[in-house]
């Protein structure tokens, strides 16, 4: 089909939102991140990318 393979991204939590903008604890519940150490998959889209960006003191990201 020609088609580029879709690149996922593994988010993980590393950090406590705690102490931090309101914004950044909603960025990551909006990612679908809900605790510590918790990761999920997320296609790679600019949407995504822009929030992992705001949160990136937070997260660990991997391509996958």
């Amino acid at each position: 089909d020609g088609m580029m393979a879709e690149i996922k991204l593994k988010i993980t939590q590393i950090k406590s939102s705690i102490g931090y903008r309101k914004r950044a604890g909603d960025t990551l519940t909006a990612l679908g991140i809900r605790k510590m150490n918790h990761s999920v998959m997320q296609n790679d889209t600019p949407a995504i990318r822009g929030m992992i960006r705001y949160v990136a003191h937070l997260v660990k990201v991997e391509e996958v």
